[in-house]
């Protein structure tokens, strides 16, 4: 494996690993399903972030198909209405703007449709950073690999050139489906427990230590 410091391309999920907006897709999962005459508890919905949101509902709500597409828009429009209430996690800008003035590609591989990734992109100004992403729109729900196979092509790189990062079991089960290192973070969306069993190659419990992981010359703790 690869020292991490050598990796040229560095791979990051959205939601729950750069923003912090694992409460207010829990919210709107709520409120939607709520206007619908449903219930669903925040453990169910966290463990379903990372998959594209079409994927979502049918795994949280299998038995209802026909309240889907109206589950769907509820989300959409709660969120949208609500999105301005999210933020980076504290110190990730400056983390993405030592790894570009490294020289690193950065890049984005998210369970959001395009024009949520566009929008949350312009709302944090950090579309400057980012050399390519995908969307689940455009390359299948995790733990389909093929947003980041889309990303090494794009980049004219090998997966030994890249590190997944992402704080659900989808993001670690997509690096792991084509071989490539990945970062799991503790502080998004699963507990520590549940992303460990997923074998990622490095787990870190803040964005500071994964700063250190990236950027400085200090080890994390590595998972063989």
């Amino acid at each position: 494996m690869n020292n991490l410091h050598d990796k040229s391309l560095i791979i990051f999920d959205w939601d729950g690993t750069l923003m912090n907006s694992v409460d207010l897709i829990v919210k709107a999962m709520q409120s939607s399903a709520t206007a619908q005459g449903l219930h669903i508890d925040e453990c169910s919905i966290k463990s379903i972030i990372g998959l594209s949101l079409i994927n979502a509902i049918h795994q949280l709500f299998p038995n209802n198909p026909e309240k889907h597409e109206a589950i769907i828009q509820g989300y959409a429009d709660f969120y949208i209405a609500n999105d301005m209430t999210t933020q980076l996690f504290f110190g990730i800008d400056d983390l993405l703007e030592k790894l570009k003035n490294q020289g690193k590609l950065l890049a984005v591989a998210t369970g959001k449709k395009r024009v949520g990734l566009e929008r949350v992109l312009a709302s944090s100004q950090t579309k400057h950073y980012f050399t390519i992403s995908r969307c689940a729109d455009e390359a299948g729900s995790k733990p389909d690999p093929q947003m980041l196979k889309d990303i090494l092509v794009a980049t004219n790189k090998q997966v030994t050139d890249a590190v997944f990062i992402g704080d659900s079991i989808y993001d670690i089960q997509m690096a792991n489906a084509i071989g490539m290192d990945s970062i799991a973070v503790n502080y998004g969306c699963e507990k520590a427990e549940v992303l460990a069993k997923q074998n990622p190659t490095y787990q870190v419990n803040s964005v500071q230590d994964l700063t250190k992981l990236l950027i400085a010359d200090v080890k994390a703790e590595k998972f063989e």
